[in-house]
């Protein structure tokens, strides 16, 4: 031995794409830097559970507006503003977006960047569409002289029908993200259209949820 200590050498290490490995071992994307199938949806968890939280925030703002609208609709002055054909119109083409975003997420899924660009194109559209009838909505009833102030029933659609505008302005600005996505990362379409469709889904729902109770109930 002569007093020194002998050491045991490791074998070297050979190098991969992203430097030096063990012998023996797979290897395993660095989700970190977004490299391999699962980065995908590692970035999508995040977003998913945002837009949940925020879907489970505007619930509970309606059901604060909802509790509010029945108990003043039990009020004896309570009576039902016209229902305006634009309605129907922009309830048909809302439920006809949901359709169109479903179809462009069938198609991200089975990588079809193509097919998944035309269904988002086609829901963008749609929801703007939907946007400019309920502008169309309240610019009616406004020339009909029915304004907030003209009664209990018209102050509470102009503000449920205002309040469920401005979430679907955002959702609408959600689907054109998409859509600018998918268009330069043909990759991303099944991570981004998740949480994007829920959101919208949810929208579209709301709106029916609301068109039910103001004219229905």
């Amino acid at each position: 031995m002569n007093g020194t200590t002998k050491t045991l050498e490791r074998p070297p290490a050979t190098a991969g794409p992203r430097g030096p490995r063990a012998p023996g071992r797979e290897t395993t994307f660095d989700r970190s830097s977004g490299d391999g199938p699962g980065a995908n949806t590692a970035a999508a968890n995040p977003a998913r559970v945002g837009v949940w939280l925020f879907v489970i925030a505007v619930t509970i703002l309606f059901a604060a507006f909802t509790n509010a609208y029945l108990s003043r609709r039990a009020a004896a002055d309570w009576q039902v503003g016209p229902l305006l054909p634009i309605l129907w119109v922009n309830t048909v083409v809302l439920v006809l977006s949901s359709l169109a975003l479903e179809y462009a997420r069938a198609h991200g899924s089975r990588e079809d960047a193509a097919g998944a660009r035309l269904g988002l194109g086609a829901a963008t559209a749609l929801g703007t569409a939907f946007l400019i009838g309920q502008v169309v909505a309240w610019r009616a009833l406004a020339a009909a002289g029915i304004f907030m102030a003209s009664s209990p029933h018209s102050a509470y659609f102009y503000l449920l029908t205002g309040m469920h505008g401005l979430h679907l302005t955002g959702g609408v600005g959600g689907l054109f993200y998409a859509l600018w996505k998918v268009h330069r990362e043909p990759a991303a379409a099944q991570v981004v259209l998740g949480p994007t469709a829920i959101y919208w889904h949810f929208v579209d729902v709301l709106w029916l949820y609301l068109f039910f109770i103001l004219f229905w109930q």
